[in-house]
C-alpha cells in the first residue's frame, strides 16, 4: 500500500494543504478520540479545536469549514491542515484506505435504500455471527454511524481489525441544512467496493435533499454505478428497485426477494428456491415490513452461500434493534417504532392495527427542523393510515427532550396540524412528550394498543415510560 502522507491525502480529497508534508502514522478519527499520529476529520473546526488537535499530537486536520483563525492557528502551531470543498470525499477515502489496510481480505456487503436498511443490516450481521464469522456492522439502534459523513466507521474498522465480513449500511442521501451531498450512495458504495449489494426500496424521506421520487431513484441507483461484486439483492415488490435490474452488470448474479422471488413469503412461511425454510410461526416478527427485512437478510445470506440450516436455526432467535417495532409493554400493548417517513408510518400503523385487540392509540412526534415538506407528507400518510380504524391520535412537539438540531419550528407544527384538520382527523397536540405519553397511558385500557412513532422526538419515550412505572 502506498505510504499515506498529508500531501497525498490532500490530493485524494481535492483539498489544499496548509503546512508541511509529513507521513501519517495513525488512523482517521474524530477529534474527541484522536491519538498521536491520527487524522482528525471534522465538518468545521475553529482555533480552539485546532489547539485541542495539536495537544493530541495528530498528524493533520481535514475540514470543510475552517472558522475564525483556524488556519493561522494551525500554521502557528506547525500543524498541517487540509481544506476541502467536500468533506464526504475525505470520509469516502478514509473508508477505502482503512479497509485496504485493516480488512483487505474481508467480504463486504452494502445495504442501501429508503426503508429497512438498519434491520436488514443488523439481521445479516446476526446471521453471520451465529454462523461463526467475525462480522462488523455500522448499524446501531440510533442509526448514528450509517450516514458515513464522519470518520466513525473508518475508526471502528481500524480499531476492530481482523473482521472477516463487513456489513455496511449506506444512507441513500445525505447532507445538512442547505448542503446536499450529491451521489452519496455512489461515492460511499464505490469506496467500500462491496461483494454483495442489497437494495431495499425507493420512497420519499429526506425532503430537501431529494425533492422527487425520481431524485430518490437516482441516488439509490447510483450504488450500482461501477459495481464489481458478485451479487445484487433486489426487492421484487418495489417497482423502482425492479427498474434497476437492467443496471446490474452482466457478470453479477441477481437474487430477488419478495413475491415470486428467490426468497419469498407465502401463507405457510418463507420459501427459498421454492422450498419452505421457515414456518410463519417461527419468524421473530410478523409485521409486513419486518418480513420484508427478513426476506432481504435471508437473500443476502443466500448470496453469501450461508448454509440454509444455519439460517433456519438463527433467524428465529433474532432480536430487533431498539425502536424497530419494539414491544415495551404488554398490558396495554405498547409498541415503539422509528417510523419517520410516509412509508414507515403507513407500514407501522397497518401492522399495529392488525394485532390490536382494542382501540389504537397513536402517539406521533412531529419531525423537528426538517422542513415543511417532510412534515406535510408525513401528516398525510398518518391521516390516510388512520382512516377506517378505531384510533386515538396524540401529536407532540417533544419540546423538553429534543436538542437544538431537532426543535419543531412553528411552520412545521402548523403544516402538520393543517393536514390533519383538512383530512378530518381528530387529534390532541401536546408540546411536551411527557404530557403526550401520560395522556395515552391514562386513557388506554388493557385491551388497547399504544403505538409510539417518530424520529428524534420519540427516542426518549421508553425511558420516560420507565419513569412512570418507577413512580
Amino acid at each position: 500500500m502506498k505510504e499515506l502522507t498529508t500531501s497525498y491525502l490532500a490530493n485524494k480529497v481535492n483539498g489544499d494543504l496548509y503546512g508541511k508534508d509529513k507521513v501519517i502514522k495513525g488512523i482517521f478519527n474524530i477529534l474527541k478520540d484522536a491519538k498521536k499520529g491520527d487524522v482528525v476529520v471534522r465538518h468545521w473546526i475553529d482555533s480552539s479545536g485546532v489547539e485541542i488537535a495539536n495537544n493530541k499530537d495528530v498528524s493533520c486536520i481535514v475540514t470543510q469549514n475552517p472558522l475564525g483563525n483556524a488556519i493561522s492557528t494551525a500554521q502557528d502551531l506547525d500543524l498541517a491542515i487540509i481544506i476541502t470543498e467536500k468533506i464526504e470525499l475525505t470520509n469516502a477515502f478514509a473508508i477505502q484506505w482503512t479497509i485496504s489496510k485493516f480488512a483487505p481480505e474481508s467480504l463486504r456487503l452494502v445495504v442501501t435504500g429508503t426503508n429497512g436498511k438498519s434491520t436488514t443490516s443488523h439481521m445479516i450481521h446476526h446471521i453471520l455471527n451465529k454462523a461463526g464469522y467475525k462480522s462488523y456492522t455500522n448499524t446501531d439502534s440510533l442509526s448514528e454511524f450509517n450516514t458515513l459523513i464522519d470518520p466513525m466507521v473508518a475508526k471502528q474498522i481500524a480499531e476492530s481489525s481482523g473482521k472477516e465480513v463487513l456489513v455496511l449500511e449506506v444512507s441513500e442521501v445525505q447532507g445538512w441544512k442547505d448542503r446536499i451531498m450529491k451521489d452519496h450512495a455512489f461515492l460511499m458504495t464505490q469506496a467500500i467496493n462491496p461483494d454483495i449489494l442489497v437494495l431495499t426500496n425507493v420512497a420519499m424521506d429526506h425532503i430537501g435533499l431529494v425533492n422527487s421520487i425520481e431524485d430518490a431513484f437516482h441516488e439509490i441507483a447510483g450504488s450500482l454505478n461501477g459495481f464489481k461484486g458478485k451479487a445484487v439483492v433486489l426487492n421484487q415488490d418495489d417497482d423502482f428497485i425492479m427498474k434497476m435490474k437492467d443496471m446490474v452488470p452482466p457478470n453479477a448474479e441477481i437474487i430477488f426477494y419478495g413475491t415470486g422471488g428467490d426468497v419469498e413469503m407465502k401463507a405457510e412461511g418463507i420459501f427459498v428456491d421454492g422450498k419452505l425454510l421457515l414456518k410463519k410461526e417461527e419468524l421473530p416478527f410478523q409485521s409486513p415490513h419486518f418480513i420484508q427485512n427478513t426476506l432481504a437478510a435471508i437473500a443476502a445470506a443466500k448470496a453469501l452461500n450461508i448454509d440454509k440450516n444455519i439460517i433456519k436455526k438463527v433467524v428465529p432467535s433474532y432480536s430487533a434493534l431498539k425502536r424497530r417495532f419494539t414491544v415495551i409493554n404488554k398490558n396495554p400493548l405498547i409498541i415503539d417504532d422509528f417510523a419517520h417517513n410516509p412509508d414507515g408510518i403507513t407500514a407501522t400503523i397497518n401492522s399495529a392495527n392488525l394485532i390490536s385487540k382494542g382501540k389504537l392509540y397513536v402517539v406521533c412526534a412531529i419531525r423537528g427542523s426538517r422542513g415543511r415538506e417532510i412534515n406535510e407528507i408525513n401528516a398525510l400518510a398518518l391521516a390516510k393510515s388512520l382512516l377506517n380504524i378505531n384510533y386515538v391520535l396524540i401529536v407532540t412537539s417533544s419540546q423538553e427532550v429534543v436538542d437544538n438540531a431537532n426543535v419543531v419550528q412553528h411552520h412545521e407544527k402548523k403544516i402538520f396540524i393543517d393536514v390533519l384538520q383538512k383530512e378530518g382527523i381528530q387529534y390532541t397536540h401536546y408540546p411536551l412528550l411527557n404530557q403526550a405519553l401520560k395522556e395515552a397511558i391514562g386513557k388506554s385500557g388493557v385491551e388497547d394498543t399504544i403505538l409510539l412513532i417518530g424520529a428524534q422526538g420519540m427516542d426518549p419515550a421508553s425511558d420516560i415510560l420507565e419513569g412512570f412505572e418507577e413512580k
